[in-house]
């Protein structure tokens, strides 16, 4: 199903405004981490690392990433619940492809799953707003350069 871009701005900013609520506080990461280490078990890596796939701290996003995506290779029961932490991690990350590509995979075996629509949406439309950023700056940088060329160029003739 396609959406407008309108559409997917609406939802991208209803899931960023649900992300910004959602960031852990230091006291329950330390907490969970303390559990981590004081019973390494799937079940508390799993806590630790959801947790942290909602961090603003790259490194933790990143670590986060790295644990969810153990324990997916590991055969942990709650696997789609792992591609759905590290798909976050990797959206606020601005890895938008990285988190598209873990929805579309939650997708083909639970189209149902909301959370994973949105996030595919909002991935997708931060990459296109991205782009669409990138090309306008490329578009102003060449005009800008182009009415230097002739500005050096009217003045030149005027000496």
């Amino acid at each position: 199903m396609r959406t407008t871009k309108s559409k997917q701005r609406s939802i991208r900013r209803q899931l960023d405004e649900k992300l910004d609520l959602s960031t852990p506080q230091q006291d329950l990461l330390e907490d969970l981490a303390s559990k981590c280490t004081s019973d390494p078990n799937s079940d508390n890596t799993f806590q630790y690392a959801f947790a942290l796939s909602k961090s603003r701290d790259k490194s933790e996003l990143q670590y986060a990433i790295s644990m969810l995506d153990s324990l997916v290779k590991n055969g942990y029961e709650h696997q789609v619940d792992c591609m759905f932490g590290s798909a976050t991690a990797h959206y606020l990350l601005e890895e938008y492809d990285d988190a598209r590509f873990l929805c579309e995979a939650i997708l083909r075996t639970r189209p149902e799953n909301e959370a994973a629509a949105q996030l595919h949406t909002a991935s997708v439309s931060a990459k296109d707003d991205r782009e669409e950023k990138m090309a306008r700056d490329i578009a102003i940088g060449g005009t800008a350069a182009v009415a230097a060329v002739g500005l050096a160029l009217l003045l030149g003739k005027k000496r």
